[in-house]
């Protein structure tokens, strides 16, 4: 059972979730440009996986 009950909602550190909304910015700016953002969506991924592993690594506890 999860300590927290936010916890299985959101596994984001708050760290991780400041990240997470700069990089939807700035893709979504960049989206509006024309421009790439392959590289931006893949740095969110990376977060995203980190914080999921984390967390189901918590849940073996």
């Amino acid at each position: 059972m999860a300590r927290d009950p936010f916890e299985q909602l959101a596994p984001y550190t708050l760290g991780e979730t400041a990240r997470m909304v700069g990089l939807g910015v700035r893709i979504t700016r960049r989206q509006a440009k024309g421009k790439p953002t392959a590289r931006l969506e893949a740095r969110a991924d990376r977060i995203q996986a980190e914080a999921e592993d984390r967390a189901a690594k918590a849940r073996k506890k």
